[in-house]
């Protein structure tokens, strides 16, 4: 069996994961997955009880017992580089023995729902309403340096956007992963099925112009306009896509449902979107605490 280096796999001197600061026993199979580290103690303050606090950067951690589930919340902090950490950290603590150095024999499945924000790319997209994302678009690559890519992505409807765009040869090859169809119908009831774009950035890479041009400044225009068997693009944010292509890849259940605080296309935006998160995140734990 092979032995992990300590070189790819680092852990603390207090027997912790490295970048998360966690072991095996301070997270549940169930994880509430957040941007913001802040969010974590929004989501937390739901919990009737918390036994795992930790944090370090932008990683924060809690888990508890919320209507005697016990769940986990993570911040992953802004971008899929970061999420390419905290999955592969999470996958560790659960199915590799960080004494040995081993994968265990018997895999366990994680159940990972993201909870963000999101700009809407649809006109009929009301501010407020919450995307559940059914197929995610990764514009950042990151999946396209594992191996077996190609075996978890949806590769018509990919081809199909290529030529839609007229996709740029220097940037990222898109990448179209499907989420848990678990998690899909358990979310249903209050969500809008959606096909959500994972940016590798904030402004150029969603079409926004500050300062600097943009290589395509058609791209958005192309992006709304896209159209696969019925299935359009509805929203842009930062995480869903690496998180459904490494959870595919190593065998976990993931979703990601976004409140739309903003429309690019309307040019809209809400001025509060707090407590929609709060209903989010209620909503959220009360699916979460059925499984």
């Amino acid at each position: 069996m092979r032995v992990i280096e300590s070189s790819e796999l680092i852990i603390n001197p207090d027997g912790s994961i490295f970048h998360l600061h966690l072991k095996p026993e301070d997270i549940s199979d169930k994880i509430i997955l957040v941007g913001d580290p802040g969010r974590v103690d929004t989501v937390s303050a739901f919990f009737d009880s918390i036994e795992v606090s930790v944090s370090n950067r932008e990683f924060k951690t809690a888990t508890g017992l919320y209507k005697g589930k016990r769940l986990t919340v993570v911040s992953t902090g802004i971008g899929t580089d970061n999420i390419d950490i905290v999955v592969n950290e999470l996958d560790a603590l659960v199915n590799i023995d960080l004494k040995t150095r081993t994968e265990k024999p018997e895999k366990k499945r994680l159940t990972l729902v993201r909870l963000g924000t999101s700009g809407a790319l649809q006109p009929e997209i009301e501010l407020g309403s919450f995307v559940m994302t059914e197929i995610s678009v990764g514009f950042d690559g990151l999946l396209n340096f594992y191996a077996n890519r190609n075996l978890i992505s949806d590769l018509e409807m990919e081809e199909a956007f290529l030529k839609h765009t007229n996709w740029n040869p220097l940037c990222a090859k898109p990448y179209f992963c499907k989420s848990s169809s678990k998690l899909i119908s358990l979310f249903k009831d209050f969500t809008i099925p959606g096909v959500t774009i994972s940016a590798p950035g904030f402004y150029g890479p969603q079409g926004r112009v500050l300062r600097l041009p943009l290589a395509d400044p058609l791209l958005n225009d192309k992006i709304v306009s896209f159209n696969y068997k019925g299935r359009k693009i509805t929203n842009f944010e930062m995480e869903s896509s690496a998180i459904n292509g490494l959870s595919l890849l190593l065998g976990h259940d993931s979703l990601t449902i976004c409140t739309i605080i903003a429309n690019r296309v309307v040019k809209d935006a809400t001025k509060d979107y707090k407590p929609y998160i709060s209903k989010l995140i209620e909503n959220t734990l009360d699916k979460l605490s059925t499984l």
